[in-house]
């Protein structure tokens, strides 16, 4: 999945400041842990000055910030060790506090650290009454030893010049081809000691080591997006240790662990769902509330297929390209609160291929960035031999847990079939994973495949969107179905995950939270806002 979720503060936040891997230790899927060497408590203290810059002033004095010492190779616990930076932002009433709340944003490579100051973003008072919110950044991300392929930014645009995010032609596929082998050379080169130790099980142990650092018995926890696997690989390795965790935006973990290929196909057919519903919305709306209604599933396949042969010039000058419109129709189905801009900007390009319906008015187009957008940095241009300071764990993730061919031969033919079921996303999907992984560098990783039907004491409460474009609803209702305790709540909302933006989910979640009372599986609720 992209590294990116619904509001502005789930963009994964990238920085220069690394803690150092020590060493290295290689282990294998079948390797059998060690006895487990003692976990030290969490020493707490001052965050630094610039992860304190990026949270809003009233926290700053509230939260510290801690190195948690975990096993490269968890196989191998007295071993090796890299560092986990955590964040802590306290529960507002000590005396009531029940204990610690963990939270993932997502990615996979999301940066979490910060969450916790920002969690009245998705939790209600009582939550943040009751809890210290932990925010983290996982092993090779962020702050947290993180895994670089490259080590200049010079090297990182010479690789991604000639690497299409929609590659159509021969020649764009092939160079695609080229320019993707070789950023999986430069990975083998300069990644270190964690490339075989990226995957979503070890931050899951990685995830118990903390646990008991900060002293909790069980664990508390809510994860975004890619951070339900996370919470569903928590959940089957530590039944015993699970006290109530929520899965919001969920993924499909045993075909996302089983066939990666089929598994980002369907996720290709999530976006066209979302995007199907969003444009009959707009019909319904009118074009008083969105300016693209009137045909609009019509006007869309019209523009993507114009787009398709050659791009469109827009009157203040600016060209328009089939990548453009597809990358920002998959950012903004992330968050609904962008459709009114989407559909304004839609409604330009189809106004500017057909000159004719310029009578129908153009809403003013407000520029809404694409997410992932590395921070900002892709914006900035780089002097030169300066440092890369991003990382390359979105990979470094889905490339270790996802099993595709160890060849992209066929990469064409396969992307070429996804395209003609899912029209606007398929090619578009099969640009990432698919493309990269066959040549991704580590062997025989250590990786989570099952069961998922271990049974908690307490049921994993598993929350879906209908209209959810990056983990589609069916993902939900089969991660409740594979979990060995869930109750599956949803809410009839567009926009990737729902905390904070659904009263009636949140409320749902402080109780099963704070008093470990499960809402009624099935349960149905609506958002705070729809779109237009």
């Amino acid at each position: 999945m992209t590294p990116a979720t619904s509001r502005a503060v789930r963009v994964a936040l990238v920085s220069a400041l690394a803690l150092g891997t020590i060493a290295s230790g290689l282990g294998t899927a079948s390797a059998q842990p060690e006895a487990s060497a003692a976990v030290r408590p969490a020493a707490w203290g001052a965050c630094a000055e610039d992860v304190l810059a990026e949270i809003p002033a009233a926290e700053r004095t509230r939260v510290s910030c801690a190195v948690q010492a975990v096993p490269v190779d968890h196989s191998r616990p007295r071993g090796d060790k890299t560092g986990i930076v955590m964040m802590k932002r306290p529960a507002t009433d000590p005396a009531k506090k029940i204990g610690s709340l963990f939270i993932n944003p997502g990615g996979p490579g999301g940066a979490g650290l910060i969450y916790g100051a920002y969690g009245s973003s998705f939790f209600t008072p009582e939550v943040l009454e009751k809890f210290d919110l932990i925010g983290f950044d996982p092993r090779g991300v962020g702050r947290s030893a993180p895994l670089r392929c490259f080590r200049t930014e010079e090297e990182a645009a010479a690789v991604n010049d000639g690497w299409f995010a929609l590659p159509i032609t021969k020649e764009e596929i092939a160079s695609s081809l080229r320019q993707s082998k070789a950023y999986t050379d430069y990975c083998g080169i300069n990644a270190g000691p964690l490339l075989n130790h990226m995957s979503t099980e070890a931050v899951a142990r990685d995830l118990d080591v903390m646990r008991e650092a900060v002293g909790d018995r069980q664990l508390t926890y809510v994860g975004f997006s890619y951070g339900t696997l996370l919470g569903a690989t928590y959940a089957n390795i530590f039944p015993a240790k699970s006290r109530a965790l929520v899965l919001d935006g969920n993924v499909d973990p045993q075909l996302r662990l089983t066939n990666g290929a089929q598994y980002d196909r369907e996720r290709a057919r999530g976006f066209e769902i979302a995007l199907d519903a969003m444009l009959k919305r707009c019909d319904s709306a009118g074009a008083e509330k969105c300016a693209f209604a009137g045909g609009a599933r019509k006007k869309f396949d019209t523009i993507r297929e114009n787009l398709r042969k050659a791009p469109t010039t827009l009157p203040d000058g600016s060209q328009v390209t089939l990548t453009d419109v597809v990358g920002r129709t998959s950012s903004n189905l992330y968050s609904p609160s962008t459709f009114k801009a989407l559909t304004a900007w839609l409604q330009q390009i189809h106004v500017a291929q057909n000159p004719s319906a310029a009578s129908l008015g153009v809403q003013s187009v407000v520029d809404v960035p694409v997410i992932g957008n590395l921070g900002g940095r892709a914006d900035v241009r780089a002097l030169p031999e300066t440092p890369y300071t991003a990382d390359d764990s979105y990979y470094a993730v889905n490339c270790t847990d996802k099993p595709f061919a160890r060849t992209n031969k066929n990469w064409a033919a396969t992307a070429a079939k996804w395209e003609k079921e899912s029209p606007t996303f398929g090619r578009y999907q099969a640009a990432s994973d698919l493309l990269t992984c066959p040549t991704w560098p580590a062997r025989n990783p250590d990786r989570w495949i099952g069961p998922w039907n271990r049974k908690t004491k307490n049921p994993v409460v598993v929350v879906g969107n209908y209209y959810d474009p990056a983990t589609q609803y069916l993902f939900a209702q089969r991660m409740a179905k594979q979990l060995g305790n869930a109750r599956l709540i949803s809410v009839d909302a567009f926009g990737h995950c729902i905390l904070g933006d659904s009263a009636g989910a949140d409320a749902a979640v402080t109780r099963y939270l704070v008093d470990l009372t499960a809402p009624v599986n099935g349960s149905v609720y609506q958002p705070n806002a729809q779109p237009f």
